[in-house]
C-alpha cells in the first residue's frame, strides 16, 4: 500500500435552485489554458519519516510485566521525574538526539514519471523488503534527513504505462490509457531536483507583487441593493488603492492605479492550450495525456465568458518567467471594487472585528448566513483594504487562550467537559463569515506558514481534511449556461476573489485577472443587476452548480445497482442472506434514481448464478455458469433490468431467494468469478457493485489462503500480513474505476476473510468496506441490528455516479499525498466512480514558494458529479486562511483534532509500506517534535516540566490513543480482520467520527439532567460532561456511557442506585439484568425518556448505526470496555502520565 490510500468524496444538494438571470443565453465561449500542480515540490512536512530508529522495547508498549510505577493519579507537584523505571532487560525507548542526520539525503523529489500514473498513495504492489527504518517502497531510495520535514513523498510503486488502449466506450472523464502495464524503469528524472521539460511549475500565473489581501465588506444583504441599473463606464472617484504593502519586492514596482482601461500594455506571452481541452500540449501534463481525459470537470470545451486573456497573467516554465514581470496594483482587494460607483459611497467603517473564539461552532456559520453590510469610511482608503486590519492583528494579541503553557505534568483535567470544537481561522469577521464550514474543509494549521523553512521549525504536519459530499442543511444551487471560472487555473468564483471593477475580478489562487461575463452581472437573488459581489457563488463557499453540457462527454448514466451475493453454506447459516432480502424490499421505491434506474442480482458459491428478470416473464429465471475459470454473461440484456418496469419480478426474486438456497451444503466460495461477471455487466453502464461476502474466497481466480496465526494476536512485536496476499482484487478495481463501478464490500464473518486483500476492490474504486464480525442472526442479535440499519442507510443515502474530484490551492502552495478510498488519475485529478455522503478523505501539503507577499491563501474542491436523478453537477468548497509569519502564530493556529486525524492516515500508510512498529515511533515523535520545537521557538520563558500551548494541550493524549487503537495497538489479541478495518476506517471516515474511533467520550448517564439540555425538534436531550477515561472516573454506584464512534457500550456498576435499574433498564436489581442486552426498553419514566434521548441524540449525529452493549462486570465485553480506559496502563502499554514522561524525557535529551 502507498501514501495515497482510501479515499472517495461525495454530497447532497438541496435547497432551491437560483435562476441565472433574465434570460439564459448561452455565452460566446473560447478555450483557456489550464493549470496542474507542479509536482516539483520542496520537501514536505512528513512526520512519518523514518528516523534512527530507537531500541524496541517496553519504553512505550513491553511485552512483560512492569516494574511498579506510579500509578495514573499520582500526579507530581514537586520535581518533575524526567525517566521511569523500565522492565527488567529492556532498555527505554530512546531516540537520538535532534538534528542527527544521516549520512545521505535524497535530492528534491521532482515530477513523478511522465503518463498517467498511480500516486504514491494508490500504487500497491507487494513491497520489496524495506528496512525498519525506511518510509519507502524502493531499497535503492535513498532515506531523507531526520528532520526534513514536508518532504513530498516519493512515487511508491510502478507507474502504470501508457501502451494500454483505451477499453470499453469513452466515458466522463475516464483516462483511456490508465492501466495497468506493469512497472516503467526508474529513471533519472524521476528523482532529479528539475521538472522535466513538459511538467511546469504553474502555466498562467499571475506574477503581480505580493498584495494584501482585502476583506468582503462594502456589501449590503441582498434585497436591499439599488435599483437595477444599466451597464457604464467604469469612472474611478478617487485613488483606487490603498498604501501598498510594506518591503515589496524589488524586482517589482508598483503601477498607476487602474483609470478603466487595460491594466497593462504588455503583451502577454502565447497561452499553453491546456491539453485537458484539447489543443496545444500544456506544460502541466504530459504530452502523451489523452485530450478528453478530464474534459468535463477542470475545462469543458468551452468556457464561460471571461474575454481575451489578461495582460497581467503569464506562464511560468520551470519556476522561472517566461515574459517580463508584469506590475500589478500594490492592494489587493477581495470582493471588492478599488473605487466604487455614486451611491456605493455613503457610509462609514465600524472597526474590524477580533476573530471568534475557538469555542464558538463556526460550523453552522459559513454558508447559512449572508455577510453584513461592512461600511465604507468616507474618502479614505479602498473599502475593502484588508493590510491595515490585518497588519493591527496578531494572533498571539487575539487568541492568547490558545497559546496560554500548560505543564502537562502538573494540570490533571485537560479534557474539556464539551466535545473539542474547531478552531476559528483569525480572519477579520466579515471574511469569517463567509468561510467553508470545518465540517466540510478543515485545515491541520489554521495559520499557513509564510515559507518552508517556517512549516519545517513548527515541525507540525500540514494538510487539509475534507468531507465534501457531506449531507447539508442548507446548499445553495445555481442553474446557470455561464460557470465563471478563471481562465488560467481553472478556479471557480467564490468569495475569496477580488472585484478590481464591475467588470473585472482577480483570481485568489492564481492573481490572474478575468473578466465578469455579461450574465453574471444579474444577481437573481436580488434581481438587480450590475452589483456581481453579490451573487450566490460570491456569497457562499460551499455552492453546487448544475452543469451545462459542457461538462459532459457522454450522456449522464443511469442509477445502476448491481447485488452480489455469497449464497455458500457458511452465508446461509449467518442468516444474512433473509435480512438482506427484507431490508431491499422495504427499501426498493426509496433507491435513489429516476425512471432509468436498472437493478439485477448475482449469487454466487462454487458456481456463478444469474437471474433473468426480463419483462414478460411470469417468474425470474436463474441461469447458472459453472465454468468459472471463462467467465461469460449468459444473456446480456435481461440480466439487469428497468427497476420500474420489473418491480414485480425483482420482489418476487428477493422473496424466493432466501429459501432458495436454504438446504445448500456448497462450501466453497467462487468471489473472484463473480466479481469479474460483476464488472462485465456493469462496464457499458458503470454504477455501483454491493458484494456480500461471509468467508474467504477459496475457488478460482482471487482464491486466498489464511494467513493469521491465532497465536500471534497478542504479539508485541511486529504485525504480520497487513498488505494484501494478491493484486488480483486491486488490478480489479483499477478496472472497475476506468469503467465508472465502484464496488462496496459487506464482510459479515467469524472467520478471517483477509480484509486486507479483499478491502482493495473498495479503496481503488473508490468504495466502501462494512465489517460484521461474528455476525448471526440468533447468537448476535446486535449486530443484526446494526446490519439493518447500515443498509437502510446504505440503500437510501444520495449518489453520485462518475465523479471527479480536484483541489486547488494558492500558488506557492502543492499538494502531494491523497488519503482515501479513490484512484488518482493525472497527477491531482481523483476518479471516483460513486461518491456518498459519509466519505472523507485527506491530503497532505507543502509550500513549493515562499508566501511573504500574501496574507491570506485559500484551498477549493470542486467535485463533478452525476446525480441519481441524470444531472451533472459540481460542488465546490472554498477556504481562506492567514499567513503567519512567527512560529507562536503557527502554534496559535493549530488544529490538534486535524492533525490527529492526518498522522493517522499517514500512519496506516507507513504500517502497510514499512512496518507497524515505524508507524508507531513516528507518531510518537511526531509528538515529541512539536512540543520540542514548541519549547525551543515559541516559548518566551523557559520553565521545568512538560510544557505545551492549549491547542495542543491533548496532543500527546490523542496520540497515545493512537497506539492504543485497535489499528495500531501491540501486545493485546486483535484479530488481522478487525485491525484492518480499524485502519480502513481511520483513513476513510470523516474526521468527527474518526476522533471518536481514536479517543471515545465517556458519559456518567444514572443521574442526567434538564439543566443546560438542548431541545431539538419537541425533545429535550441532557449533555452530560464528558469525561477522563480512566477507571478512576468510574464508579460501583454509577452507569457509564463510552461512545466510540461505531460502538458504544453502557457499563453498570455493581452498585448502581436501584431508580436507575427500575426506571431505565426495567430489571428489579443487579442480579437481574441479562448478560447479552443490547437494547434500552421503553418505559413511560422521565429517566427512561432522558437516557433513551441522549443515546438516540448521539447516534443520530452519525450516518452508520453504532450498536449499543449494556455490560456489568461479568460481561464478556468487559475487557473491550476496560481497554479503551486510554489513560491507564495495562500489560502492555504506558498510562497517560508513564507516556507524559516518557516523551519529557526524550525533549529533555
Amino acid at each position: 500500500m502507498s501514501t495515497a490510500g482510501f479515499n472517495s468524496q461525495n454530497g447532497t444538494g438541496t435547497g432551491q435552485t437560483y435562476a441565472n438571470g433574465p434570460t439564459q443565453n448561452p455565452v460566446a465561449l473560447q478555450q483557456t489554458p489550464g493549470v496542474g500542480y507542479s509536482m516539483n515540490h520542496q520537501q514536505a512536512y512528513n512526520p512519518m519519516q523514518a528516523k534512527a530508529p530507537a531500541p524496541p522495547g517496553p519504553g512505550l508498549y513491553p511485552s512483560g510485566p512492569y516494574q511498579p510505577i506510579p500509578p495514573i493519579s499520582s500526579y507530581l507537584l514537586g520535581p518533575q521525574v524526567t525517566s521511569y523505571p523500565s522492565s527488567p532487560g529492556h532498555p527505554l525507548l530512546t531516540r537520538p538526539p535532534m538534528g542527527a542526520t544521516p549520512s545521505h539525503t535524497p535530492p528534491l523529489s521532482a515530477s513523478p514519471i511522465p503518463g498517467p500514473r498511480m500516486p504514491p498513495a494508490q500504487a500497491t504492489p507487494p513491497p520489496p523488503a524495506v528496512s525498519s527504518s525506511s518510509y519507502y517502497q524502493n531499497p535503492q531510495q535513498p532515506m531523507a534527513p531526520v528532520w526534513q520535514y514536508n518532504a513530498a513523498t516519493p512515487p511508491m510503486g510502478p507507474a502504470p504505462s501508457m501502451n494500454t488502449p483505451p477499453r470499453g466506450p469513452v466515458t466522463n472523464h475516464v483516462n483511456q490509457a490508465a492501466g495497468l502495464a506493469g512497472p516503467l524503469p526508474q529513471s533519472a528524472a524521476v528523482y532529479s531536483s528539475a521538472p522535466p521539460p513538459h511538467m511546469s511549475s504553474r502555466p498562467a500565473q499571475f506574477s503581480g507583487p505580493g498584495l494584501p489581501p482585502t476583506s468582503m465588506h462594502g456589501y449590503t444583504q441582498p434585497g436591499t441593493a439599488p435599483p437595477p441599473m444599466a451597464p457604464q463606464a467604469y469612472q474611478p472617484v478617487r485613488p483606487a488603492y490603498g498604501p501598498p504593502p510594506t518591503g515589496p519586492p524589488s524586482s517589482m514596482k508598483p503601477t498607476l492605479p487602474p483609470t478603466g482601461t487595460s491594466v497593462a500594455s504588455a503583451t502577454p506571452p502565447p497561452p499553453n492550450v491546456d491539453a485537458q481541452c484539447g489543443g496545444v500540449v500544456p506544460n502541466v501534463l504530459p504530452p502523451t495525456e489523452p485530450d478528453f481525459q478530464e474534459g468535463d470537470i477542470e475545462c469543458p470545451g468551452t468556457v464561460a465568458g471571461n474575454g481575451p486573456q489578461a495582460a497581467n497573467s503569464y506562464n511560468h516554465v520551470d519556476n522561472r518567467m517566461a515574459g517580463p514581470t508584469q506590475p500589478a496594483p500594490p492592494g489587493r482587494h477581495l470582493g471588492h471594487y478599488p473605487s466604487l460607483p455614486p451611491g456605493y459611497q455613503n457610509t462609514s467603517a465600524p472597526p474590524v472585528n477580533p476573530p471568534m473564539h475557538p469555542a464558538m461552532q463556526a460550523a453552522t456559520q459559513p454558508y447559512t448566513q449572508a455577510p453584513q453590510p461592512f461600511q465604507q469610511p468616507p474618502g479614505g482608503p479602498g473599502p475593502a483594504q484588508l493590510s491595515p486590519s490585518m497588519a493591527a492583528m496578531s494572533l498571539q494579541s487575539n487568541t492568547p487562550e490558545a497559546l496560554r503553557v500548560v505543564n502537562l505534568l502538573q494540570e490533571r483535567n485537560l479534557l474539556p467537559p464539551s466535545p473539542v470544537s474547531a478552531p476559528t481561522p483569525c480572519l477579520p469577521q466579515d471574511l469569517q463569515k463567509l468561510n467553508c464550514s470545518p465540517e466540510v474543509f478543515r485545515s491541520t494549521l489554521t495559520s499557513i506558514p509564510q515559507t518552508q523553512a517556517l512549516l519545517n521549525k513548527a515541525k507540525m504536519p500540514l494538510g487539509l481534511l475534507l468531507h465534501p459530499f457531506k449531507d447539508l442543511s442548507q446548499l445553495p444551487v445555481v442553474t446557470s449556461s455561464t460557470i465563471v471560472r478563471c481562465r488560467s487555473c481553472r478556479t471557480y468564483i467564490n468569495p475569496f476573489v477580488s472585484f478590481l471593477d464591475q467588470r473585472r475580478w482577480k483570481c485568489n489562487l492564481c492573481y490572474r485577472v478575468n473578466d465578469v461575463p455579461e450574465e453574471f452581472m444579474y444577481n437573481p437573488v436580488s434581481r438587480s443587476y450590475g452589483e456581481p459581489h453579490k451573487r450566490p457563488e460570491v456569497q457562499n463557499a460551499t455552492i453546487e452548480f448544475i452543469a451545462p453540457s459542457e461538462y459532459m462527454l457522454r450522456p449522464p448514466q443511469p442509477a445502476v445497482y448491481l447485488f452480489v451475493l455469497d449464497v455458500s453454506h457458511n452465508a446461509v447459516e449467518t442468516g444474512f442472506l433473509s435480512v438482506f432480502c427484507q431490508s431491499v424490499l422495504d427499501n426498493i421505491d426509496a433507491l435513489p434514481g429516476d425512471s432509468r434506474t436498472k437493478v439485477g442480482f448475482i449469487t454466487f458459491d462454487s458456481t456463478i448464478h444469474f437471474y433473468n428478470l426480463q419483462e414478460g416473464l411470469s417468474q425470474p429465471q436463474m441461469l447458472i455458469v459453472s465454468d468459472i475459470e471463462d467467465i461469460f454473461l449468459p444473456t446480456p440484456d435481461s440480466l439487469l433490468v428497468n427497476l420500474n418496469e420489473c418491480k414485480e419480478l425483482v420482489q418476487d426474486l428477493l422473496k424466493s431467494l432466501p429459501s432458495l438456497f436454504e438446504k445448500t451444503m456448497e462450501t466453497q466460495s467462487a468471489l473472484g468469478s463473480a466479481l469479474q461477471a460483476a464488472f462485465k455487466l456493469l462496464s457499458p453502464t458503470g454504477g455501483r457493485m454491493s458484494v456480500f461476502q461471509t468467508q474467504l474466497p477459496n475457488l478460482g481466480v482471487g482464491a486466498l489462503q489464511s494467513r493469521e496465526d491465532p497465536n500471534q494476536r497478542a504479539s508485541s512485536k511486529d504485525i504480520q500480513h497487513l498488505s494484501p496476499a494478491t493484486d488480483f482484487y486491486k488490478k480489479l478495481a483499477l478496472d472497475c474505476s476506468g469503467q465508472q463501478v465502484a464496488v462496496d464490500l459487506f464482510l459479515l464473518s467469524a472467520q478471517y476473510c483477509d480484509m486486507a486483500s479483499l478491502g482493495c476492490i473498495s479503496r481503488y474504486s473508490a468504495g466502501s468496506v462494512y465489517y460484521y464480525p461474528s455476525y448471526h442472526h440468533r447468537h448476535n442479535p446486535a449486530q443484526v441490528e446494526r446490519f439493518q440499519k447500515d443498509l437502510k442507510r446504505y440503500l437510501t443515502r444520495k449518489i453520485g455516479f462518475e465523479a471527479v474530484m480536484r483541489i486547488r490551492c494558492t500558488k506557492g502552495l502543492s499538494i502531494h499525498t491523497f488519503h482515501g478510498n479513490f484512484f488518482v488519475r493525472s497527477t491531482d485529478l481523483l476518479s471516483l466512480p460513486n461518491v456518498n455522503p459519509d466519505a472523507g478523505f485527506a491530503v497532505q501539503m507543502s509550500i513549493e514558494e515562499n508566501l511573504d507577499d500574501m496574507q491570506v491563501v485559500s484551498f477549493q474542491a470542486a467535485l463533478l458529479y452525476t446525480s441519481s436523478k441524470g444531472e451533472r453537477r459540481i460542488r465546490v468548497h472554498t477556504l481562506c486562511l492567514p499567513v503567519a509569519n512567527s512560529v507562536s502564530d503557527i502554534f496559535a493556529g493549530a488544529d490538534v483534532q486535524a492533525i490527529t486525524g492526518l498522522l493517522a492516515c499517514m500512519a496506516v500508510d507507513r504500517s502497510v509500506t514499512a512496518s507497524l512498529s515505524d508507524a508507531r515511533d513516528a507518531m510518537i515523535n511526531a509528538s515529541i517534535d512539536s512540543l520540542s520545537s514548541y519549547r525551543q521557538f515559541a516559548l518566551t520563558i523557559q520553565q521545568p516540566g512538560l510544557l505545551a500551548p492549549t491547542c495542543l494541550r491533548l496532543f500527546p493524549l490523542y496520540i497515545l490513543a493512537l497506539l492504543k487503537q485497535k489499528a495500531f495497538r501491540t501486545g493485546t489479541s486483535t484479530r488481522l480482520d478487525e485491525r484492518m478495518f480499524a485502519m480502513y476506517q481511520l483513513k476513510y471516515q470523516p474526521l468527527a467520527f474518526a476522533m471518536l474511533m481514536i479517543h471515545p467520550a465517556l458519559y456518567r448517564v444514572d443521574d442526567l439532567t434538564d439543566e443546560g439540555a438542548l431541545n431539538i425538534n419537541e425533545r429535550t436531550i441532557p449533555q452530560p460532561a464528558i469525561l477522563q477515561l480512566s477507571v478512576e472516573k468510574l464508579s460501583r454506584e454509577g452507569a457509564f456511557l463510552m461512545d466510540a464512534g461505531t460502538v458504544m457500550y453502557l457499563w453498570i456498576g455493581r452498585n448502581c442506585h436501584p431508580n436507575f435499574l427500575t426506571q431505565v433498564l426495567g430489571v428489579p436489581n443487579y442480579a437481574a439484568l441479562p448478560d447479552n442486552l443490547y437494547l434500552l426498553p421503553e418505559l413511560d419514566t422521565a429517566e427512561s425518556q432522558r437516557t433513551r434521548a441522549f443515546i438516540g441524540w448521539l447516534r443520530d449525529q452519525r450516518p452508520f448505526f453504532p450498536s449499543l452493549h449494556i455490560i456489568r462486570d461479568e460481561s464478556q465485553l468487559k475487557p473491550v470496555f476496560m481497554q479503551s480506559m486510554i489513560e491507564d496502563r495495562t500489560e502492555s502499554a504506558l498510562s497517560y502520565y508513564e507516556f507524559l514522561l516518557h516523551v519529557q524525557q526524550q525533549i529533555s535529551k
